[in-house]
């Protein structure tokens, strides 16, 4: 049986998404004038610190939005049962928390847990990360037109295959929006794991700041905003393409 999927939406050219352009304008713009003012050259003479943390960085991001993705989609396909709606919202709460309370704070919880180094990086910057894609999957599964279900249920499907060929393809597109806004999330908020003894780019912003040297601290901050725009692209372009036609409203 093929998957059941709600009704086409209106054919749209494929448009540039603004935000991720916007905000390549205005780092072309910040490269540009620190180019002009000849500052460009004491950033790039950090090119090998920049380089390290930035494979650093990228690995933290990557544990932990990847832990975020594999515990978060569960858990909000769960909460979104039946057997679990009346609860839901109350568990939601628990990973509201994780929102709600300042990153730098999380990851000073984490050390005082679990030690300082990778390990309290990676768990305070997943707890931080959780809430969008519970959310996401959470609301988009609700949102699956009951008329869908029924149909499905009609056809003779068991709820798993109601869950894996109806309900999952019509919510993809809302959990692929949790999880760019999650990795988001965890590429602004991992510079601050320095401050737990974990590297990233971060060593390059805090440096820089502590020892009044703009040029260090730009090393760290644009390659930051850079990596934001790029994941984010990347992720958006995996959207596009994996999030069957008939449901994607990019497409």
């Amino acid at each position: 049986m093929s998957a059941l999927v709600s009704p086409a939406a209106p054919q749209q050219r494929r448009r540039i998404e603004t935000a991720p352009l916007i905000v390549l304008i205005v780092l072309a713009g910040t490269v540009a004038l620190l180019w002009w003012s000849g500052m460009a050259e004491e950033i790039l003479a950090y090119s090998d610190d920049i380089s390290y943390l930035t494979v650093q960085h990228l690995e933290l991001v990557a544990w932990a939005g990847g832990l975020a993705i594999l515990v978060a989609v569960p858990v909000g396909i769960v909460l979104s049962r039946p057997a679990f709606r009346l609860v839901s919202e109350a568990v939601m709460q628990v990973f509201n928390i994780g929102s709600t309370v300042p990153t730098l704070a999380i990851l000073a919880l984490s050390m005082t847990l679990l030690g300082i180094g990778t390990v309290p990086a990676v768990f305070g910057l997943w707890a931080a990360t959780l809430l969008p894609i519970v959310r996401n999957t959470y609301a988009g599964l609700r949102a699956v037109p009951p008329h869908l279900v029924e149909a499905a249920t009609g056809m003779g499907m068991t709820p798993r295959q109601v869950l894996w060929r109806v309900e999952l393809p019509n919510a993809l597109f809302v959990i692929f929006g949790g999880i760019r806004t999650a990795l988001a999330i965890c590429v602004g908020s991992a510079p601050l794991v320095f401050l737990i003894g974990a590297g990233g780019l971060g060593e390059l912003i805090f440096t820089g700041i502590s020892l009044d040297e703009l040029p260090m601290m730009m090393a760290g901050a644009i390659p930051t905003a850079m990596l934001a725009v790029l994941v984010d692209f990347i992720v958006g372009q995996i959207q596009y393409y994996l999030v069957p036609r008939g449901i994607n409203p990019l497409r």
